[in-house]
């Protein structure tokens, strides 16, 4: 039996999965635990050292569970850092990506060097909490105590192993890595009054970080075990848990955020694909994940939240089932739904601005999101085969929005292709997977693909016809007018 543990923390929970091998995987749950940002001096910010404390008793738990031995991976999401002062502690909490400092930053930024110029040299979209804008707008005494800066996965690998790397996967989505050289870039980083001394070393996925550090065996109960550099951005481990063997396949990996593209193997840096903001994120072994980040179930969790969670989201969405979809024409993308006081006002007010009718039950609130997201992803898998110049046949959506079958049949109607959902521990998945492939349980991605197709069995949602596509045309309409 062979033990590989993926440690997958995402915007609102963390949790500690343990892939057991012999033949057929096996994953369970080992440890959940909360995660968010709360206001702290002045700035949203993340509990790192919760974070760090929870990982350990999760890992004391996979050793209870009989996994003295294993191999451990760790994915995050992206764009978020720590500050390491002279003697490796940290500075202060991490500031969270949906922080309003950086309103503004990117205009700034443009004033010095162009659009295109960034986009030539990353192949990044552009969103305003991009790591390069958020250390534009970071503390300038900080930064002037700072040694080093590492990602969130990053640092937490050099909490387990002493050692200070930084995975490409999650580094690509800081905007300042060169995607000709593939290291820092230099002139970005001195835009930020950064400089490269202060990053780590990069490394490829599927490389070893090392051994836990031995003085954490006096404090903690753990087993003995080897960190793997997986494709620390958890999108980038949920792509490699897509179960796909055929060509022209697309990806949803769908969860706070929806991250909608493909898996190139080289990247795309065309002037349209600017213009429409598709990012060329590097993925797993030296391929880059062409997508576009749009809004996810982000609305659904916080009119969940706004509600108390007197509704699971099993409930919310057997009451959007009893309501008409397509009601609402809401760009969801706006900025006024990146984090508003109450998302169900927030949405209220949208529609009334537009003369539109107003959800008021969950169940019409809930619907108006699904529909919308749907409408949202079929605007986009049009302009993502209009970049590409060729037509895709099926879209794979995993992660844990796999599960909202409301959701999957609405998009499998609106983009007019078949939809396979699953698996919805992609993310756990593509972690543990990348750890078999490093200790030659598998031989390549390829192989490994294959092997996941045949864990399971995944649902297939076939489009129904639509008489009056309508919804499509005006929903574009609406998509590029911020107020409706």
């Amino acid at each position: 039996m062979t033990y590989h543990v993926a440690i997958d923390i995402g915007a609102s929970s963390g949790r500690v999965i343990l892939g057991k091998t012999a033949g057929k995987l096996e994953i369970k749950e080992i440890h959940r635990f909360k995660n968010g940002f709360t206001k702290r001096n002045g700035h949203d910010r993340w509990n790192i050292n919760h974070l760090i404390d929870e990982i350990f008793l999760g890992l004391e738990k996979v050793k209870s569970c009989g996994a003295d031995t294993c191999t451990i991976g760790i994915d995050t999401w992206a764009v978020d850092y720590v500050l390491l002062d002279e003697n490796d502690d940290l500075l202060a909490d991490p500031i969270a990506y949906r922080d309003a400092r950086t309103q503004g930053v990117m205009t700034k930024v443009f004033e010095k060097i162009s659009k295109d110029e960034i986009y030539q040299k990353t192949g990044i979209q552009f969103l305003n909490f991009n790591t390069l804008y958020q250390l534009c707008a970071e503390d300038r005494e900080l930064l002037a105590k700072t040694k080093t800066i590492l990602m969130i996965p990053d640092y937490i690998a050099y909490r387990l192993t002493g050692k200070k790397v930084g995975e490409v996967t999650n580094a690509s989505t800081t905007q300042y890595l060169n995607i000709h050289s593939r290291s820092y870039d230099k002139e970005l980083l001195n835009l930020a009054g950064n400089d490269s001394e202060k990053l780590p070393e990069l490394i490829e996925t599927g490389e070893v970080i090392g051994k836990l550090s031995s003085d954490l065996y006096a404090k903690y109960d753990l087993p003995e075990a080897t960190v793997v550099a997986v494709a620390t951005h958890d999108t980038a481990s949920a792509v490699v848990g897509v179960p796909a063997v055929n060509k022209n396949w697309a990806y949803l990996s769908s969860g706070t955020w929806s991250l909608i593209g493909v898996e190139n193997h080289d990247s795309l840096l065309s002037q349209a694909a600017l213009e429409h903001n598709y990012t060329n994120e590097w993925g797993a072994y030296k391929t880059y994940r062409f997508l576009k980040n749009i809004t996810g179930m982000w609305a659904v969790q916080e009119i969940a939240r706004m509600l108390d969670y007197q509704y699971s989201f099993a409930e919310m969405a057997e009451r959007a089932y009893q309501v008409e979809p397509f009601l609402q024409y809401v760009n969801l993308n706006d900025e006024r739904f990146t984090n508003p006081d109450n998302m169900i006002t927030e949405i209220q007010d949208y529609c009334r601005e537009s003369h539109q009718i107003v959800p008021k039950t969950v169940g019409e609130l809930v619907m108006c999101v699904y529909s919308n997201l749907a409408l949202a992803y079929a605007h986009e898998w049009t302009v993502l085969e209009k970049l590409l110049g060729h037509k895709l046949d099926v879209l794979h959506i995993v992660g844990g929005g796999s599960h909202v079958k409301l959701l999957n049949q609405l998009t499998a109607d609106v983009i007019g292709k078949p939809v396979v959902a699953g698996p919805g521990e992609a993310t756990a998945l593509g972690n543990i997977m990348v750890q078999m492939i490093s200790s030659r349980e598998l031989h390549d991605l390829k192989e490994a693909r294959e092997w996941l197709s045949k864990q399971g069995t995944f649902e297939r949602y076939e489009p129904r016809p639509i008489p009056d596509r309508s919804h499509l045309e005006i929903y574009k309409k609406q998509y590029f007018n911020k107020r409706g």
